[in-house]
């Protein structure tokens, strides 16, 4: 499969769209959508609108880390509500992605767009205007779902709307979003944070949404033309259910287990969603026999390289879900940096990750195909283990210029892992399924997150006393830099797991053997969504939501 197979089939997130053999990719429309016109300019307002939601959703997850602390202040959220404030997000986003693809397939991907961006943007005032971190919380659900309807039809309304000879240059433009979204979100939640404009504090951070989501409603009916699917798959709601209790009853204990000093019915709870997961294969088994479309193509785990890129993509999204989360307490709770220092502190390790994912992509990788992701993982190790001398070394008195060193670092290794990794995973699934191969790689990703940010109770909060967010500065200090010292140690451990996993990884990605792909195709790029972001903006394109999504 060529990179141009990657990204045309990934085009349709779930692998919704009929596929000819013949083909270059998925059907890109539709029985009731209108031809692409390359005279229409009109398509490319409708690029700018469905760009600019994306652009909207990446800059929502990534502003709301910075504004925890705020958050914190403001509300008195307790420990397991900041864990849910981003971890309720990444949940109900991978619980509802390839359901809300296939919406759009069989109901129109504007329809389903032009609802899930409605939601969104009802979603943020109700965040903007939560009066206690319950309302917060649910609000963020909410806005997971409504992101699960929008984000799967961006692309698939790209396809849909832009001829093949065209798309180079969309995907192109897409990357570029991707790295300035991922960028510009914690530099614009800090100096939302900071300016307290009208005394809002942290909410103006989600009330940004209502005016970008007002003119995508209103813009989106006008120009934006409708597709579906000839043939799309039918719902699986029963899977969703399924993989929804089975991540609450693994993610929820972890989150209030210490608030509740680790009750027995949060063992239990835990260890019971072993049996609900297996449920949950016997039903897409019996799924699979009966209609052809479960949630989850159990057939692609007999790939060997699938089945391990996902492992690598689950525990990658482990390892973001833990560090972004307490890397912002640690500098604005343990250091007491105001929010503006601490979105500036992390600029260079976002500017390492997007000239590494562009070196990976268009340089390393064709010429050394796994090695450079592995030595990505090493990369990426050698600069947390850099970070967790350097924090211990320095203590409190650490500066910005010396997080620089082991943020770059880390960055270049993030880079050549996150935007040729999709590629790996894809590289030996059968054409016809790589659109649901795609569609499962950023739903692992995501659940990935969400389960890192609900270990953060254990690896980071787990060493502070239940009184230590309320101690004198100094004491506060020493332990939050204690806790990001043991936070540092599991993310090097995790990573070390990854660089082992990727071992069954094909040597070379079968599209950067054969070298070919129609040269009118975006070459496949950005990968994980995890890598989104963080800023990773290959310049060559990018792989479905998992570029788009955070």
């Amino acid at each position: 499969m060529s990179s141009h197979d990657a990204v045309t089939d990934a085009a349709d997130p779930i692998g919704k769209a009929s596929v000819d053999p013949t083909s270059a990719g998925p059907t890109p429309a539709g029985p009731d959508a209108a031809p692409a016109d390359p005279g229409d300019k009109r398509r490319w307002i409708a690029l700018a609108i469905v760009m600019t939601a994306a652009f909207m959703d990446l800059v929502d997850a990534t502003i709301v880390n910075i504004a925890i602390p705020s958050i914190e202040r403001d509300l008195g959220a307790t420990i397991g509500a900041i864990q849910w404030i981003t971890a309720g997000y990444a949940l109900a986003f991978a619980a509802g992605l390839i359901t809300g693809g296939r919406l759009g397939d069989i109901y129109g991907r504007k329809r389903l767009f032009l609802l899930g961006t409605a939601g969104f943007t009802l979603a943020s005032a109700l965040c903007g205007f939560a009066a206690n971190q319950e309302m917060l919380i649910a609000s963020r659900l909410l806005q997971g779902v409504a992101a699960a309807m929008m984000v799967p039809q961006v692309l698939s309304i790209v396809h849909a709307t832009f001829p093949a000879h065209e798309r180079g240059k969309v995907f192109g433009l897409f990357g570029a979003i991707v790295g300035l979204g991922a960028v510009s979100g914690p530099l614009l939640g800090a100096l939302l944070t900071q300016w307290n404009i009208a005394g809002l504090e942290w909410r103006p951070i989600f009330l940004i949404n209502l005016p970008v989501g007002i003119a995508g409603l209103l813009l989106g009916r006008k120009f934006i033309t409708e597709s579906k699917a000839p043939k799309a798959l039918r719902l699986d709601l029963v899977g969703v259910l399924l993989v929804t209790v089975a991540l609450l009853m693994l993610i929820y204990p972890l989150t209030r287990g210490r608030e509740l000093d680790w009750p027995l019915w949060g063992h239990l709870m835990m260890a019971g969603s072993l049996p609900v997961f297996g449920l949950l294969v016997g039903y897409e088994r019996y799924k699979t026999r009966k209609d052809g479309s479960p949630l989850v193509e159990l057939s692609l785990f007999k790939v060997k390289s699938f089945a391990a890129g996902i492992a690598v993509q689950l525990t990658f999204g482990v390892v973001m879900g833990i560090f972004f989360l307490v890397w912002t307490l640690y500098m604005q709770v343990g250091l007491g940096w105001t929010p503006l220092r601490a979105g500036l502190t992390g600029v260079p390790f976002s500017i390492a990750v997007s000239v590494a994912a562009g070196l990976s992509v268009q340089k390393l990788v064709p010429r050394f195909g796994r090695k450079v992701l592995q030595a990505g993982a090493l990369t990426m190790t050698a600069g947390v283990l850099l970070y967790l001398f350097e924090a211990g070394r320095y203590g409190t008195a650490i500066t910005s210029w010396q997080m620089v060193p082991p943020l770059v670092v880390m960055g270049l290794g993030m880079g050549l892992i996150v935007a040729p990794l999709t590629d790996a995973v894809l590289s030996e699934v059968p054409r016809e399924h790589a659109g649901s191969a795609s569609g499962l790689i950023n739903t692992t990703t995501q659940m990935g997150s969400a389960l890192g940010l609900g270990l953060v109770s254990v690896v980071f909060f787990g060493l502070i006393d239940d009184d230590r967010l309320r101690k004198a500065p100094a004491e506060t200090g020493a332990a939050f830099t204690d806790a990001f010292q043991n936070s540092l140690g599991w993310v090097a451990g995790v990573l070390v797991v990854i660089f082992l996993v990727m071992f069954a990884l094909p040597a070379k990605p079968k599209q950067h053997l054969e070298g070919g792909g129609d040269e009118t195709a975006p070459a496949s790029g950005a990968g994980a969504e995890a890598g989104a972001e963080a800023g990773v903006a290959t310049g060559a394109g990018v792989e479905k939501e998992s570029a788009l999504t955070r």
